[in-house]
């Protein structure tokens, strides 16, 4: 046991001086480190929306209906008179919470099922893999409108929808790190000094196998973001009168010619959101790419 706690305590020093690279790279690139800030912004509006909002975002008022930006509705109002600004901030809320929460769920079901095929093989793999091509065959997006059709709309159920969606990816990316990975030495190290397979799974391979989930899971919180919208956007994702960027859209999108930024302004809203999880995932991605180690 004590050689294996040498194995491990050198692999954990090893990934400390990893991630010290790292974020070196990243903080080193101006655009990925614009994309970190961004993300960073919209994750402290989410969290203080109560306190940023000047109204309450749920609250109509017929007596301002449809007006223009102004100093006392920096964005105007929407067709029952509630405060554009403060709908967008308290949307925020909405959008990075089905973003992380999807892709967590979406990332822990495709990370044990693609571990468990790719470590045990046989039948195990021939199964989970077979139900992972069968979810793969459809578009991400058409997948998650048809379950969250079956679903029916309401956060909850969006969240799952898009979770199931974006399980494929996962489990197909895990699988076939786990296959290369299982061959190398440290594991076969690990079973000749008599680690089980659970220890082997959760102390070896996983840990070894996370660099490219992380850049994914980075590059899929933009997709499942954008994916709320459209659902949003079809009327079948979240539900009125709760706030999402989404259903702003398409709200405002019938008064495009009277009050454009009804549209507009959760639009930018969400293209700023995926373009910075797509600049930070993609430098992430150049990061932990091992031909590069050294280099950078």
């Amino acid at each position: 046991m004590t050689q294996e706690s040498n194995i491990i305590n050198l692999g954990a020093t090893t990934r400390f001086n990893e991630s010290r690279r790292i974020m070196k790279v990243m903080l080193g690139r101006k655009l990925v480190v614009l994309g970190m800030v961004v993300i960073l912004a919209f994750i402290i509006v989410a969290i203080f929306a109560p306190l940023l909002a000047p109204y309450d975002p749920y609250a109509q008022d017929l007596n301002v209906v449809h007006q223009q930006p102004s100093a006392a509705h920096w964005l105007g109002t929407d067709a029952l008179g509630r405060d554009t600004l403060s709908r967008i901030i308290f949307g925020a809320r909405t959008s990075l919470l089905v973003g992380v929460v999807s892709v967590g769920i979406a990332a822990i079901l495709g990370i044990w099922m693609g571990l468990i095929a790719g470590y045990f093989g046989g039948w195990t793999y021939n199964i989970i893999m077979r139900f992972i091509d069968a979810l793969m065959a459809f578009p991400m997006i058409l997948l998650a409108l048809v379950l969250a059709a079956l679903l029916g709309g309401g956060l909850k159920n969006v969240i799952v929808a898009i979770g199931i969606a974006l399980t494929s990816l996962y489990a197909r990316l895990m699988c076939s790190q786990v296959l290369s990975a299982k061959e190398n030495d440290y594991v076969t190290a690990a079973r000749s000094l008599g680690a089980g397979n659970w220890r082997i799974m959760v102390r070896h391979l996983i840990p070894n196998c996370l660099p490219p989930i992380i850049v994914l899971i980075t590059l899929q919180l933009g997709t499942a973001i954008l994916a709320e919208a459209g659902l949003s956007f079809l009327g079948i994702g979240i539900q009125p009168p709760q706030a999402a960027w989404g259903a702003m859209v398409s709200d405002g999108y019938k008064y495009i010619l009277m009050t454009p930024v009804l549209s507009f302004a959760p639009g930018l809203a969400i293209m700023l959101v995926v373009f910075s999880f797509n600049i930070v995932g993609d430098g992430l991605r150049d990061a932990l790419d091992p031909r590069l180690r050294g280099t950078l």
